[in-house]
């Protein structure tokens, strides 16, 4: 009797040492004797104890610092720049029977991917269109690790750290774009300014009665302020027919005289203009 309750006992406890317990994101990779036995999980699952073994996988997604590269671009600009990978093993079984650590392996293989890439780029590239970089990166990786069952979902370019220098000359460069627009737009609204002018002057041309009105409504704005001088701008179309009149009546007084017909009577009209004048106009 006592001989069988020590058995008994043995078989529980061995059942005890045998029995596994894998989480819903856990699968384990059976070995008995050493050899691959399949993988189990998740739940409750009984391995014999000294004969067989387990490797547990978690199938959750894992994100992977890969740590700053030194890289030189295309355009022999040397930068650091850092990354992230997610991953997650996709086929147990593979991860553990095809390589020693697969976590290892896909880091290491994500910086020498990182380095090769961003050496074949150049430094505009790398810092406008990470999108391209990313999805080219990932492609690669996921080429590579896809025989030890792992899947790459995304590798993400985090960080691009520059040298001084370079921060410098791009900035020096940035504000010359800014000037040049700057100098760009303003040329464009000086060009859209004439030409508006232009063609509000050629409408006034055709009216002659509106800029009459312009210089009255210019008038009435200039009275709305408060100052204590007031300009009165006159437009030169206002004399110019007093002026032809002069010219006309001079060209007719001249004619006259060279005839010998007997000189009309100044117009009352026109500025009168003296001997004395005449001879302080400068020659």
């Amino acid at each position: 009797m006592n001989s069988l309750l020590v058995v008994l006992a043995i078989v529980v406890g061995y059942s005890f040492l045998s029995l596994r317990v894998l989480r819903e994101y856990e699968r384990g990779v059976a070995f008995f004797l050493g050899k691959y036995a399949g993988t189990k999980g998740p739940g409750l699952v009984f391995l014999p104890a000294f004969f067989a073994t387990m490797k547990r996988v978690s199938l959750r997604i894992v994100a992977l610092d890969i740590p700053p590269q030194d890289v030189i671009t295309r355009d022999n600009v040397s930068v650091r720049v850092n990354a992230v990978l997610y991953m997650k093993a996709k086929e147990p079984s593979r991860a553990i029977l095809e390589i020693e650590d697969f976590l290892y392996a896909t880091s290491q293989l994500a910086q020498t991917t990182l380095r090769s890439v961003l050496g074949e780029v150049e430094l505009d590239e790398l810092l406008s269109d990470r999108e391209k970089i990313n999805a080219v990166l990932k492609r690669i990786i996921d080429e590579r690790t896809e025989a030890w069952g792992i899947e790459v979902n995304a590798v993400e370019v985090k960080d691009v750290d520059l040298p001084e220098t370079m921060k410098r000359a791009m900035a020096r460069q940035a504000e010359a774009e800014r000037e040049r627009r700057a100098k760009v737009i303003n040329a464009q609204g000086e060009l859209q300014a004439s030409e508006t002018l232009a063609q509000a002057a050629r409408m006034l041309a055709t009216e002659p009665s509106a800029i009459q009105l312009r210089y009255l409504q210019t008038v009435a704005e200039i009275a709305t302020e408060n100052n204590s001088t007031t300009i009165f701008p006159i437009p030169i179309d206002m004399i110019r027919p007093f002026l032809e009149r002069a010219d006309r009546a001079e060209e007719t007084r001249r004619a006259d005289s060279a005839t010998g017909k007997a000189l009309p009577a100044p117009d009352p009209m026109l500025p009168k203009f003296t001997v004395a004048d005449k001879e302080k106009e400068p020659k």
